[in-house]
């Protein structure tokens, strides 16, 4: 069921960046809640690998603005604390978006943190 819930918030993304602009969707991001109660110790793993998936049956290419916004959104819908990070780096010119739970980048092949100089959390 994460797996379709993952699917349709990609299509929702896609929907939104063509008829909103990018600011309206920062806020939208900044104004989601943490569910109450405890998060399943699970749920990360669970979130990852549902957005992976969908991420390869999507029939676009979906980029990682799209699958941290996806990620951080079902994250704080299973009670985690996750923050959408926004950053890039000088030369040469790199933009990137990932999720941090708890200062740790998840779901990255590479450490992020170290290549991209961090513009904004949210």
């Amino acid at each position: 069921m994460l797996f379709f819930r993952a699917l349709f918030l990609l299509v929702t993304y896609d929907i939104l960046s063509t008829l909103s602009t990018f600011a309206r969707i920062h806020k939208k991001v900044e104004s989601w809640t943490v569910a109450p109660g405890p998060a399943d110790p699970h749920a990360i793993q669970r979130v990852c690998t549902a957005v992976n998936y969908a991420c390869i049956w999507y029939p676009k290419q979906v980029l990682c603005l799209q699958c941290a916004f996806v990620t951080t959104y079902l994250l704080r819908r299973k009670g985690v604390s996750a923050r959408m990070v926004l950053g890039a780096q000088k030369l040469p010119f790199k933009a990137h978006a990932w999720v941090e739970v708890d200062g740790r980048a998840i779901n990255e092949r590479s450490n992020v943190q170290a290549t991209y100089t961090v513009w904004d959390r949210c």
